[in-house]
């Protein structure tokens, strides 16, 4: 198993027992509240692949899917300027979205489509994190489901990464 990356050391945070766990009472949830819903789930490329694979699969109602690519990282650990890298490939007007993401970090990159999202008058408009970062945000995000509510550390596996490397770790690493 793979103990460091780029040199540098990783310590376990959280099992992938607990994730399959948290993950499974996620979608038991979303279930529940999108009962007779038009639901669109919008995954966040590339860090939410993984969760949103799992995650729908507890799913348990029709639903359709779609991605969004935004880059926001300058270097490998310092977030930068966001961009869109690749748009939505379907309307969303009068859909009830579920945004769903990876990290919570500064809320940068949420925010950022947020906004877009919103611009397209959904339905409803609802957000889904795997690790949201205990810290004081540059925005105002609403974290409707949430798995794990985590330090302010770097963090890798179960799709988060540093420079592309990690994200096929099944557990959840801190870097130090």
């Amino acid at each position: 198993m793979v103990k460091e990356i780029r040199g540098r050391k990783l310590n376990l945070l959280i099992e992938s027992s607990e994730i399959k766990q948290k993950v499974h009472e996620l979608g038991k949830q979303i279930t529940n509240d999108y009962q007779d819903k038009n639901l669109l789930i919008i995954g966040i490329l590339k860090g939410s692949f993984i969760f949103l694979a799992d995650l729908i699969r507890s799913i348990d109602i029709n639903t359709e899917i779609d991605f969004i690519r935004v880059s926001s990282y300058k270097d490998e650990m310092t977030p930068g300027n966001i961009e869109l890298v690749t748009d939505l490939g379907v309307s969303i007007n009068d859909r009830d979205i579920l945004l769903v993401e990876d990290l919570l970090d500064n809320g940068g990159t949420l925010n950022f489509i947020r906004e877009k999202i919103l611009s397209n008058q959904p339905a409803s408009f609802k957000t889904c994190v795997l690790l949201n970062k205990k810290k004081t945000r540059k925005f105002d995000i609403r974290v409707d489901y949430m798995g794990f509510e985590i330090d302010d550390k770097f963090v890798v596996g179960y799709g988060t990464d540093l420079a592309e490397e990690g994200r096929n770790l099944p557990d959840i690493y801190v870097i130090e």
